[in-house]
C-alpha cells in the first residue's frame, strides 16, 4: 500500500478564464469546479486510479465539505478529527494554460490535534510499503515535522518520500528520506544553484547543471532525488547514476498538480518493479498527462503514454 499524508489539505477551486489574467480588470469565466486537493491527496488519487492500493491521510472534520468531495471520488481515506475548516485554494487558468494560484494558510492545529495526527501517521505507516509526506504544513505543526517523522520511521519497513518546500524541505534534506521530489526552485534552495539556469539549460538539451545539483543532493540524503523541471522534463538521481527525460509536447490546461502526478508515476513504476530509467519515464508521462487536464484532475492510465518519453543517462562531475 502507498500511504500519503496531506497535513494541509484543501478544496481546490479552479476558475477557467476566457482570456489572459489582467490585474485589476473584470474577467469572465468559461467554467469552474471544486476538487479535493492537497499534494498527498493528488498522489493518492493517481495511484488509486492505476489500480494500486492507496490511502490518503489528512486532518479534517468528518462533516467538512472537503471530506464530502473526497468521498465523492471514492478515495480510501483516514481523516484525523480537528476543529478547524479545511482551506479553499483558488487557481485561475487562462486559455493558454497559464495558472495563477491563491493559497490560504490553512487552519491551525492545536497540540492535541498535532499529536494525534503524528501518532496516526506512525500507526498506519506500519502497514505501508511507501509513505509519501506531501505539501505545506499548517500552523501548529513544527517546520521539523516531516524530518521528525523520517527519523522516527528510520529502520522500519516503510520507505518515505517527501515533497515539500521551504524550511520543512531544508530540514528533511538533512535526514535520510528514501525519495525527495523537488522542483527547480526547491533544488536551487537546497544546493545554491540558479533555478532559471537549471530549467533553461535543460530546455536547451543540456541538463548537466541540474544533474550535478540533483546528484549532490542524492549523495547527501543517500536516497533518490526526482527533480521536476516543468516543461523542460525531469531528472532522477540515485546511487547508481543520473537520468534525464524530456517532456512530450502537450497542450497545457493546468500545471497545478502535475508534480504530484509525477511523484505518483514514480511510485507506481517502482511498485511494478521497474528500473530507474523506466521510473523516470513513467513519472514524466504522468506529470505531462496531468498538465493536459483541467484543474487538479489526476490522470488515469489510459491517458498516460510513457512510450513517448525517453530517459537517457547523464554524466555528472565528481562529487566531493
Amino acid at each position: 500500500m502507498i500511504l500519503t499524508v496531506t497535513a494541509n489539505p484543501s478544496i481546490d477551486r479552479t476558475v477557467e478564464l476566457d482570456g489572459p489574467l489582467r490585474p485589476g480588470g473584470v474577467h469572465r469565466t468559461r467554467g469552474s469546479g471544486d476538487q479535493p486537493g492537497g499534494k498527498g491527496v493528488n498522489v493518492a488519487r493517481a495511484v488509486s486510479a492505476a489500480g494500486m492500493d492507496a490511502m490518503a491521510l489528512m486532518p479534517a472534520r468528518a462533516d467538512d465539505p472537503f471530506v464530502r468531495h473526497l468521498d465523492a471520488v471514492g478515495l480510501s481515506r483516514v481523516a484525523v478529527d480537528v476543529t478547524g475548516d479545511v482551506r479553499v485554494n483558488v487557481t485561475l487558468v487562462d486559455p493558454d494554460g497559464v495558472t495563477t494560484k491563491v493559497n490560504a494558510p490553512g487552519a491551525a492545529l492545536n497540540v492535541d490535534e498535532a499529536a494525534r495526527l503524528s501518532a496516526t501517521v506512525v500507526e498506519l505507516a506500519a502497514g505501508a510499503d511507501w509513505l509519501a509526506l506531501c505539501g505545506s504544513l499548517p500552523p501548529g505543526l513544527s517546520p521539523s515535522w516531516y524530518a521528525d517523522l523520517v527519523d522516527e520511521l528510520a529502520g522500519t519497513r516503510v520507505r518515505v518520500a517527501v515533497d515539500t518546500s521551504g524550511e520543512p524541505l531544508a530540514l528533511v534534506a538533512r535526514t535520510r528520506p528514501d525519495l525527495l521530489k523537488p522542483n527547480a526552485e526547491e533544488l536551487a534552495e537546497l544546493t545554491g544553484a540558479d533555478p532559471t539556469v537549471l530549467e533553461s539549460r535543460a530546455a536547451a538539451g543540456d541538463p548537466s547543471v541540474a544533474a550535478d545539483a540533483s546528484a549532490r543532493l542524492a549523495a547527501t540524503t543517500g536516497g533518490a532525488v526526482l527533480t521536476t523541471l516543468g516543461g523542460s522534463g525531469a531528472l532522477l538521481a540515485t546511487g547508481d547514476g543520473v537520468w534525464f527525460a524530456t517532456a512530450p509536447a502537450i497542450r497545457v490546461r493546468s500545471t497545478v498538480g502535475a508534480g504530484d502526478s509525477s511523484l505518483a508515476g514514480y511510485l507506481i513504476s517502482e511498485r511494478r518493479g521497474d528500473d530507474e530509467p523506466t521510473r523516470l519515464q513513467t513519472a514524466v508521462a504522468y506529470g505531462s498527462a496531468a498538465a493536459a487536464l483541467p484543474g487538479t484532475t489526476p490522470p488515469t492510465p489510459d491517458l498516460v503514454d510513457a512510450s513517448t518519453v525517453i530517459a537517457r543517462p547523464v554524466a555528472v562531475t565528481r562529487l566531493s
